[in-house]
């Protein structure tokens, strides 16, 4: 097994940073080096990201997330984004109708290249033994991060990442087994229900076990609590926005 393979497989997420290390310039710059290398559609490079580490508006970004306070305490906080805003000057240069913005593709592509670049940011991070969190509260309330930001249109911010020199890095969280995720030929749904059941077990024995028996919730029932009514901050806001930055599909 390689070291890359090693490195993927101990990722944990660090929401404990120790405050006296600053992560560098040049680290930051090797991490979005490392972000922008990856596959992207039609190599049209749908992503920017915007560093932030002046306190008063990581402070501002954290408020904007819910209060996560990792994102203050990291030494830097990126905040990746799809950008169709250099699409539309294509577009302009050659004389061509700018249309991807009115169809949900446009969401799809951005938001699938903000993903495959975030996940080379963390894997890019981790390997100079940093600690890395994403952050999908940033959509929460979008409207005051394009603000804080001063995204332009055809900029939507997609997640977050804080990065730091680790304070304390939690054990790994247990993932469904892989029969659940992997699937040869065709999709298989015979054994999902007893595979939730099993893992639910598991996640509920890990949870007990990291905090000393004060929660014991499984993984299914947090997935279906967040499902049903938790993700309607995001919901309500999401549309509108996206629409008053550009994106106006159907």
């Amino acid at each position: 097994m390689n070291e890359v393979i090693k490195q993927l497989g101990k990722h944990s997420s660090v929401r404990e940073f120790d405050t006296s290390k600053d992560v560098s310039e040049e680290q930051v710059e090797t991490i979005i080096k490392s972000a922008m290398a990856a596959p992207n559609w039609i190599n049209g490079q749908q992503v920017s990201v915007i560093a932030v580490r002046n306190p008063d508006r990581k402070s501002l970004l954290a408020k904007a997330a819910g209060d996560q306070k990792w994102v203050e305490e990291a030494s830097v906080f990126l905040v990746f984004c799809m950008d169709f805003s250099r699409a539309k000057i294509a577009a302009e240069k050659n004389n061509k109708e700018f249309r991807i913005v009115d169809d949900v593709e446009a969401i799809i592509i951005g938001s699938t290249d903000v993903g495959i670049a975030l996940g080379s940011a963390v894997i890019a991070a981790e390997s100079m033994g940093l600690g890395t969190v994403p952050i999908g509260g940033i959509r929460k309330n979008a409207d005051d991060v394009i603000k804080i930001l001063e995204l332009p249109e055809y900029v939507y911010p997609i997640s977050g990442l804080a990065i730091g020199y680790p304070e304390v890095i939690p054990g790994q969280k247990p993932r469904l087994p892989l029969q659940a995720t992997y699937h040869n030929e065709r999709y298989d749904m015979n054994e999902q229900s007893e595979l939730i059941k099993q893992y639910d077990e598991t996640m509920a024995s890990y949870m007990s076990e990291r905090t000393n028996g004060q929660d014991t919730s499984n993984w299914s029932s947090k997935v279906a609590a967040f499902y049903e009514t938790r993700y309607e901050p995001y919901a309500k806001v999401t549309s509108s926005t996206l629409r008053k930055q550009g994106f106006h599909f159907k």
